[in-house]
């Protein structure tokens, strides 16, 4: 494939200026000018999410379309950055360049590991120096609280596990599960029931699981993502059973959809 460097700093440079066309306090987009970091940035991770969805779906076209839209919103974050004084997009590509350098030195410097292990250790001391010098001391520190809970409550466990605060075996894992799941049982049966406490169960209870999915190494989040794709599909078998002898959904009971249920799991 042919160098596109120029082309592609000559599209960049495009969005850059035409981003600045929206954001113009004179003739630019109303919606445009209204927005701040904070109001968009449900748009960057919705972009995010979308990118995902794009790469699962295996179509390059709708990858490269998604992919633009989650650049548009670093664009649109840059410009707001540049009119406060802040940071431009060239501040925002030299931090992530600089920092991909520094955690790379046996490519772009003289460091060498003998094992992947190795390399795995020089990386998080790295990230623990950056973290240290933005005032970031404690070990739980730096950890995201906008990830998704499961993504969050994963990477909690795995930072504790690095100073050893971990069950060994996930058969002990399974113990405390059957633990927690006793605590919640208590609290949803107890008169009157309380909401928080109950709650607090079964954050518990999911905690948990997200630490047995990682004893095992399974990835939580593709295991509830794969569980969802079966529960739609299994659902979906029983809507179209049912519109297929002319009934709604809406107008049987719970055991006309348990028995489709039961045998939707031999059909999909």
């Amino acid at each position: 494939m042919a160098d596109q460097s120029p082309h592609a700093e000559q599209q960049l440079r495009a969005l850059i200026e035409m981003m600045a066309r929206l954001r113009d306090p004179k003739d630019g987009c109303a919606w445009d000018l209204e927005q701040t970091h904070a109001s968009i940035a449900p748009y960057t991770i919705e972009e995010a999410y979308e990118v995902a969805e794009a790469v699962d779906s295996g179509d390059p076209d709708a990858l490269r379309d998604e992919l633009g839209d989650l650049l548009l919103q670093v664009i649109f974050q840059a410009r707001i950055g540049e009119e406060a004084g802040h940071f431009a997009f060239a501040d925002i590509a030299k931090a992530i360049t600089d920092k991909m350098i520094r955690r790379h030195p046996h490519i772009f410097g003289d460091a060498s590991y003998r094992t992947q292990e190795e390399q795995r250790m020089a990386w998080e001391e790295m990230k623990s120096q950056e973290r240290a010098a933005k005032k970031e001391t404690r070990l739980l520190d730096g950890i995201a609280t906008t990830l998704p809970a499961i993504s969050r409550a994963e990477k909690l466990q795995k930072r504790a596990a690095r100073v050893g605060f971990d069950w060994p075996d996930a058969m002990q894992v399974m113990d405390k599960l059957k633990e927690e799941i006793a605590e919640a049982e208590i609290e949803l049966k107890a008169e009157p029931r309380d909401q928080n406490r109950l709650m607090d169960e079964i954050g518990d209870l999911l905690f948990c699981v997200v630490n047995l999915a990682r004893k095992t190494g399974i990835d939580p989040e593709l295991a509830l993502k794969s569980t969802n794709q079966k529960f739609k599909k299994r659902f979906n078998y029983i809507e179209q059973s049912l519109v297929s002898k002319g009934l709604k959904i809406e107008d049987v009971d719970l055991d006309t959809m348990e028995n489709l249920w039961t045998e939707s799991k031999q059909k999909v």
